[in-house]
């Protein structure tokens, strides 16, 4: 007898969401913004060797990413294909994260340099356990057209919330520079302490996003018996690369990746030597900003069914890039008032739309990925999400490394100095710093919003996407077509995993 799969409850989707909490700590604490300053201001490693550890893990990762999601694809495990990794990375995820911050005293330049990235290496890893295969949850959870926009609209809220909580903690509460801690930043002990905060927020956040979506674990597809082997992964990484609108999508999450490696790696310093803030007011703006993901979550689901996926898109990544670029550039020639409340108000406002944008564009971009996965599913004949969204997320790490580089260089190439306390760089090294940061960021981002402009799929081609699949899984025998719910499978007997 079939098994109809319960609608989704606002408590699962809040739950799911919640698994995106750990990936905001992560990413915020992964960057350069964090780590750029720890490794190089900090613990003194040069500049553009900092860079080149973030790249080097991110791109090892990178490649680990679709392993990851071709074997969750095929797992077959009584806590499911997803479950199962996501279960597996709670620990490890955590450990890294308190291990990161403990580089031995009195390591060579190549010793430094080996720990970055042997760490790194470790934590970046980890961490995708749960991510790529969390992910490839979404298009199951959500199969209709507006149901995942909604669905990532709630992940992307708490990974952006994630993010703020790790930087409000990490700035306003461990770097807070006051008579207790003189040294701000620079204080090599706060970042130790924060990584056990980090971790745990970590630890809680996988377990209960992997919890709260256990139950739905029965309803999920069950992978037929498939032989995994190196070049049939391969294989299928490259087959999603001749598929057009997700190529287009993975060559635009690179550009932008490169361009937000690069703002990250120098957004920091940005702050407090260009800007001046204090860590706590820097916490004020990268705390606040980010409550403007509450606004996305409401906003982006009905702009997108109202007006289409991609012009919503393509209107919140203009409008994020407005608010990254013009302050910069009014600072430049000096029409923002100096270090004082109304400047702080200024950034926090202009980071406050410039999340909301961000976060906009970004649902749409995941949703739309989720669309893209059904039609390579009807081309190809294969559910294979996990392998597409590690691919789109290849793409975005590959980018992201490349990115961190080039802030490395660029730091390397300005002259800036190590463990240099704000307030005592020269000037002139800061404006080159920005003057060099403005191009980067216009350039790449401006090539990825011509880029996604070509993509096509539309909700026409997704309901006749799904329309195909659910036809062909009822030639199976695996589901029973249920026309009260058009989109909505409904899962046999015969594909329960009990």
């Amino acid at each position: 007898m079939a098994e109809t799969a319960p609608p989704l409850g606002l408590g699962t989707r809040i739950g799911y969401g919640v698994g995106a909490v750990a990936f905001g700590v992560g990413v915020t604490t992964l960057s350069g913004q964090v780590l750029q300053l720890y490794f190089n201001q900090v613990v003194g490693a040069p500049a553009v060797w900092v860079g080149t550890a973030l790249m080097i893990s991110t791109m090892v990762d990178a490649v680990f990413d679709p392993m990851v999601g071709r074997w969750s694809d095929n797992l077959r495990s009584p806590l499911g294909r997803r479950h199962t990794f996501m279960y597996a990375s709670a620990i490890p995820a955590s450990l890294g994260f308190i291990l990161m911050w403990h580089a031995p005293s009195g390591l060579s330049t190549l010793g430094l340099f080996a720990f970055m990235t042997g760490m790194l290496l470790f934590v970046r890893l980890a961490c995708s356990l749960f991510e790529i295969p969390s992910l490839a949850l979404a298009p199951e959870l959500a199969p209709t057209y507006d149901a995942r926009t909604s669905l990532l609209a709630w992940r992307f809220l708490f990974l952006v919330m994630g993010g703020a909580l790790a930087n409000g903690v990490l700035y306003l509460v461990f770097l807070r520079q006051d008579a207790a801690n003189p040294l701000g930043v620079l204080n090599r002990d706060r970042y130790t302490q924060f990584g056990w905060v980090a971790a745990a927020l970590m630890f809680v956040a996988i377990l209960a996003s992997a919890l709260s979506t256990h139950r739905r674990i029965r309803h999920l597809h069950v992978p037929p018996v498939r032989t995994l082997t190196l070049g049939e992964t391969l294989a299928e990484v490259a087959a999603t690369f001749r598929h057009r609108p997700l190529a287009i999508l993975m060559i635009t999450n690179l550009l932008i990746a490169v361009a937000a490696g690069v703002t990250a790696g120098l957004g920091t310093y940005v702050y407090l030597h260009f800007w001046r803030l204090k860590p706590q007011e820097l916490s004020l703006v990268l705390f606040l900003g980010p409550f403007a993901s509450f606004l996305a979550l409401g906003l982006t689901p009905a702009m997108a069914k109202r007006f289409g996926k991609k012009p919503t898109m393509l209107t919140c990544y203009a409008s994020w890039l407005v608010t990254a670029t013009v302050p910069m550039a009014l600072g430049l020639f000096h029409l923002l008032p100096g270090p004082s409340g109304a400047l702080i108000a200024i950034l926090t406002f202009s980071f406050f739309l410039g999340v909301g944008f961000a976060v906009g564009c970004h649902i749409v971009l995941n949703s739309m990925l989720s669309d893209a996965s059904e039609d390579v599913a009807v081309k190809t004949g294969r559910r294979s999400e996990g392998v597409l969204f590690a691919a789109y997320g290849l793409m975005a790490k590959v980018g992201d490394g490349l990115g961190a580089f080039v802030a490395g260089l660029l730091l390397t190439l300005v002259h800036f100095p190590a463990k240099a306390m704000p307030g005592t760089v020269d000037p002139q090294i800061i404006r080159t710093l920005v003057v060099v940061n403005l191009p980067v960021i216009c350039v790449f981002n401006l090539c990825a919003i011509v880029c996604v402009s070509f993509y096509r799929l539309d909700r026409a081609q997704h309901e006749a996407n799904v329309a195909e699949l659910r036809r062909r899984d009822a030639l199976a025998g695996a589901v029973e077509i249920n026309p009260s719910e058009p989109g909505a499978p409904v899962v046999g007997a015969a594909a329960i995993a009990e």
